[in-house]
């Protein structure tokens, strides 16, 4: 297979099909320097209903982070998964998934660091670059370290974990989660545990760095202090950022010193080898 050569990305790659379904496909940016690069995976946000992989929210765009991230020395690849209105758990990791796959059956055409492959999530990307962290057992999947950015990280301790002034009750039938795992998620325990990077947590986790607003009235911060707490009882190497008065998408908050702080975790975990 072709691909152009750097800095000219690669654009709607089509990375896995299924019958039934619109292909999956990712979009490559490059920087303008000789590779192999070091990747990062971007997956979007959305609550699993919405969202693409084209552009930012406008609470995330101003911060030009797909162009900083390239800046930095990084190649960018910017996936899409199925919605839980297509497809229910464990489609969407499923689909995180393929993309890495097809990035490391491609990495040496499309100049890539194959050992230096790190994933940043944000919402419910956030949620599935965690679970792609953590069940990276295949070494076709796997990726060095990880960013996550207010993600759901248990689902059924997510309406207990609930701000103050919450924007809406995980447990309902209709909520994002209940939605993601195919009915109410307290009605469907075993399914929410599945889909709960909590249960995947192991000593030979990658680095994570875990941030958070806490002020988030969509994913409570309690969702991110869990993960954290889960990782470091059993030695995994993981950070904890709580961003002070900062909401859902760091909304009250300055992006560009959290960006810049991905980078530099990402500077310092993955391996130079």
């Amino acid at each position: 297979m072709a691909f152009p050569e750097p800095p000219v990305p690669v654009i709607d790659a089509i990375v896995a099909e299924y019958p039934g379904y619109r292909p999956l496909m990712l979009d490559l940016f490059r920087p303008d320097a000789a590779g192999p690069f070091p990747l990062v995976i971007w997956v979007h946000g959305g609550a699993w209903r919405f969202g693409t992989n084209k552009y930012d929210g406008p609470q995330l765009a101003p911060a030009g982070i797909g162009d900083r991230i390239v800046a930095g020395g990084y190649a960018l690849a910017r996936v899409t998964y199925r919605l839980s209105g297509e497809a229910t758990f464990p489609a969407p990791l499923d689909d995180v998934k393929a993309a890495v796959r097809w990035l490391r059956r491609h990495a040496t055409e499309l100049g890539l660091d194959e050992r230096r492959f790190a994933i940043w999530g944000e919402s419910a990307g956030g949620h599935l670059a965690t679970l792609v962290a953590l069940t990276g057992d295949d070494p076709a999947e796997a990726v060095r370290a990880g960013i996550i950015w207010y993600g759901p990280s248990d689902l059924l301790t997510m309406a207990a974990q609930n701000h103050p002034e919450g924007l809406q009750d995980h447990d309902a039938p209709e909520s994002p989660e209940s939605r993601l795992v195919g009915g109410p998620v307290q009605d469907l325990a075993k399914e929410s545990a599945a889909a709960s990077p909590v249960n995947y947590v192991s000593p030979d986790a990658p680095p994570l760095l875990i941030v958070h607003g806490d002020q988030d009235r969509v994913v409570p911060c309690g969702q991110s202090r869990e993960l954290y707490g889960r990782l470091t009882a059993v030695g995994a190497p993981a950070e904890l950022r709580l961003v002070p008065g900062a909401d859902h998408c760091f909304v009250g908050a300055d992006l560009a010193p959290l960006v810049q702080e991905g980078l530099d975790f990402l500077n310092r975990s993955l391996p130079v080898i």
